[in-house]
């Protein structure tokens, strides 16, 4: 048989098989209700800032001004016609009312998590607990310290009030839905065992969750500490914010202002590093 060498072979490539498109974004109302909300914003931006009444403001001797001002306070910080002790000890005021209240809030709030956690206790306890504190939640603390001054009068004792309160509505949230990541099975085979409730609580519960705790705890002394400084002036509960007012607002000392605002930044600083290096050491154990 004699066969041709040039005889060139064709094979026959498989069909790729063909697939439906993939649409990454479907239609639906609720996108176009949240393209309309967002283009009449858009318009009513515009409409406002080309009717702003500028009140003869010239913008470059604004920007000049702004200028001189941050350079003031970031470049240029220094006591002002205060000493530097006693900023540190207006300091260490607001410190110690950001961690007085969050200790407060742990505390008392820890115990609130146990009775809003559904795994724990019973759901209709459990949401009673839940639609109080989403209530306490929803009013801001500058409001609660307001409402406490009212009661107490301006001071030290309505800041420790207003800012424990709303610190126990917040990690309580927060505690309770660390405890309700614990596997139920774990928690029914206490029980199974014999266990009693605070048994359970504080050798299976609290060892599981402490590092979670930490977390919660420090995240809320961080804002306790900005509340602290924001409320010194407000409800006259003194410390480095009413420092900062009347630096600011009364005598317009932006040197002093800057070196207030870098010394609550440093204590914002230290606090979360004591916070990571505690999460760290619960975590290893």
């Amino acid at each position: 048989m004699i066969s041709n060498s040039n005889e060139t072979v064709f094979q026959r490539q498989p069909e790729a098989p063909q697939s439906e498109k993939i649409i990454l974004h479907k239609n639906s109302l609720s996108r176009v209700m949240i393209g309309f909300v967002l283009m009449g914003l858009a318009v009513i931006t515009v409409f406002t800032l080309l009717h702003l009444d500028s009140a003869n403001v010239q913008l470059g001797e604004a920007f000049h001004s702004l200028r001189e001002t941050l350079t003031q306070i970031f470049i240029h910080p220094n006591v002002g016609s205060d000493s530097f002790s006693m900023l540190l000890s207006a300091l260490g005021i607001s410190l110690l009312l950001a961690i007085i209240t969050t200790i407060i809030g742990a505390v008392i709030g820890f115990f609130l998590a146990i009775m809003a956690s559904r795994n724990l206790t019973n759901r209709y306890l459990s949401a009673g607990i839940r639609v109080f504190m989403a209530v306490v939640r929803a009013i801001p603390t500058i409001i609660w310290v307001l409402i406490f001054s009212i009661v107490c009068g301006l001071g030290t004792t309505a800041a420790v009030l207003g800012l424990s309160f709303h610190s126990v509505a917040y990690l309580t949230k927060a505690y309770s839905e660390s405890i309700e990541e614990i596997d139920q099975s774990t928690i029914e085979a206490l029980k199974v065992t014999g266990s009693k409730f605070w048994v359970i609580v504080f050798q299976a519960i609290w060892p599981t969750t402490m590092a979670s705790l930490i977390s919660w705890t420090f995240i809320r002394l961080e804002i306790n500490f900005a509340n602290a400084v924001a409320v010194g002036a407000a409800a006259g509960a003194g410390g480095i914010g009413y420092q900062l007012f009347v630096a600011g607002n009364m005598s317009f000392d932006f040197h002093e202002v800057g070196m207030i605002v870098y010394m609550v930044i440093a204590v914002t600083f230290l606090l979360e590093f004591v916070a990571v290096k505690l999460r760290r050491v619960y975590l290893a154990k």
